[in-house]
């Protein structure tokens, strides 16, 4: 069995050894490092993040108590399985939520942040073009979170983040696809939206990124995605 190469992921200064495995495998897992029904172990993951079993154990804690990981009655730990129903939930709930917190975001974003933004996209065309496929997913995000950090009451980024955990596991098996499903630039659009200071205009930008990207999918093509996932499962994982 194979262990998964993690995304780079800095350590800042000043934050602890916990923090930082904590931070470190959240980010894995948001971007699709692990698929659904990779199975863990605290020494295993102890190597993989060249730390002590300690922050790693109190990790897989936190992001158990949380749904992005599962405790079996084994007690064994596991990314979730994933289901067709399932997915299209978390993706209703993607567009919702987005479409809602870009909206609010418009008005208080300048044009230097826009400009961020704009540099943050530039950025996934560069590591799609690369095949980074770990990097564009980190980008793709870093691009949906610097709007809605826009505004200065972002109550719903912790909910959004908390889909993009759920998500995360199919995401690496999904982004070898999903740019089949593209065919308008939608982070263009949101952008120039933006500089309009055209609210409905971004919000339905966003939410059709979603829909027409990873949300593209119908369910027997999600079925095939989930059994691909499942195929590599068979040869990951991060267990000793």
């Amino acid at each position: 069995m194979k262990t998964p190469k993690l995304p780079a992921f800095p350590r800042s200064a000043g934050v602890t050894t916990h923090d930082y495995a904590f931070e470190r495998l959240r980010q894995a897992i948001m971007v699709g490092a692990f698929p659904p029904g990779t199975p863990f172990t605290i020494r295993g993951l102890a190597d993989a993040l060249e730390s002590s079993s300690t922050p790693v154990r109190e990790a897989l804690r936190r992001l158990t108590s949380i749904g992005a990981l599962q405790s079996l009655e084994n007690r064994r730990i596991v990314v979730p399985n994933m289901t067709p129903s399932r997915f299209e939930e978390l993706i209703s709930l993607r567009i919702l939520l987005e479409s809602h917190a870009a909206r609010r975001a418009v008005a208080h974003l300048s044009d230097r942040q826009i400009d961020a933004i704009v540099a943050i996209d530039d950025a996934i065309e560069v590591a799609i073009l690369a095949g980074d496929k770990a990097e564009a997913l980190i980008a793709n995000q870093e691009f949906h979170r610097k709007i809605y950090m826009g505004n200065p009451d972002p109550v719903a980024m912790p909910l959004i983040e908390s889909v993009w955990l759920q998500l995360g596991p199919i995401l690496g098996i999904a982004m070898d696809h999903v740019t089949q499903l593209y065919v308008i630039d939608r982070h263009r659009e949101a952008i120039k939206a933006l500089r309009q200071r055209d609210e409905d205009a971004v919000a339905e930008a966003i939410g059709a990124d979603i829909r027409e990207g990873i949300g593209g999918f119908d369910k027997q093509a999600i079925g095939k995605l989930l059994a691909l996932a499942g195929e590599e499962v068979g040869t990951l994982g991060i267990t000793s």
